[in-house]
């Protein structure tokens, strides 16, 4: 069956049981078989050094929530 056609079946199935599925998809993922990209690695080494640095600004939830809203 191509993606195609499994797209197809899926567009036929309820939010309900297109939410399950997908829940289903993202517990069959093996962790460990999973490589994340080398700009992630980046991303997360610049955020370390803000933060080891005192440079990171941080964010209340409510902050947070603000900054959402608009």
């Amino acid at each position: 069956m191509s993606v195609s056609e499994i797209k197809q079946e899926l567009s036929r199935l309820t939010n309900k049981d297109r939410i399950q599925l997908a829940m289903w998809l993202w517990e069959s993922i093996d962790e460990n078989e999973v490589e994340s990209p080398a700009w992630h690695g980046e991303i997360l080494a610049e955020r370390a050094a803000k933060i080891e640095s005192g440079d990171a600004n941080f964010l209340s939830v409510e902050q947070l929530r603000d900054r959402l809203r608009r």
